[in-house]
């Protein structure tokens, strides 16, 4: 897994400098950018870490830089800093998804607190996005004949009724339902339900 990056984006050098100079004392990974049009032009969109970026920038603003983000998909979280606040652009900033607002000159603290707030998020997807992917292994590894059996299993069907609908022994199902458990790594039926239902295959 890639090690996180706090990218900031401001276009004013002092200001940008000084949140890189803090931030890396402080251990994280930074990469500043002048503009959001260079930023984005830099962002692949798959290093996970948190975007801070100022509201009013000549060109793109703060809000748009977040709308394009959008439009491609992204998650990365962010946190907007501004030196000109008022209370309808800190709303329309966290309508918008913003994690927080903060304005300038900025709290060293409080900008910490989100861009951690924001990190955490970022693993929490990856963590999401990558426990999926696992799940989405193992049920490939089922065959077509487990996949039928464990279709009328979390349906709530017995082993006998399952025998009657494929016309195979009840002990045959039973050997289905363990060889599946197993490829599922499901401790319970009750688990392989939810594992179905996050594949998408049943409706809660």
């Amino acid at each position: 897994m890639s090690r996180p990056t706090v990218y900031v984006v401001d276009d004013q050098a002092a200001v940008r400098d000084a949140l890189r100079e803090m931030l890396s004392v402080l251990g994280y990974q930074v990469e500043a950018f002048g503009s959001a049009r260079e930023f984005l032009s830099a962002h692949d969109g798959m290093r996970p870490g948190c975007l801070v970026t100022d509201v009013r920038m000549p060109g793109m603003d703060g809000l748009e830089l977040m709308q394009q983000l959008n439009l491609r998909g992204s998650r990365l979280p962010v946190v907007l800093i501004s030196g000109h606040a008022d209370v309808p652009m800190a709303v329309a900033a966290i309508k918008a998804g913003a994690e927080d607002f903060i304005e300038k000159p900025i709290n060293d603290a409080q900008l910490v607190a989100a861009i951690n707030r924001c990190l955490a998020q970022a693993f929490e997807a990856i963590s999401s996005r990558h426990s999926l992917e696992d799940l989405q292994r193992r049920f490939a590894s089922l065959t077509p004949r487990e996949c039928e059996v464990l279709d009328l299993v979390v349906d709530g069907c017995t082993s006998q009724a399952i025998a009657a609908r494929l016309s195979i022994s009840p002990r045959t199902v039973e050997s289905y339902r363990v060889q599946i458990m197993d490829k599922m790594q499901a401790e319970s039926v009750a688990a392989l339900v939810r594992q179905v239902i996050r594949l998408g295959r049943l409706t809660p």
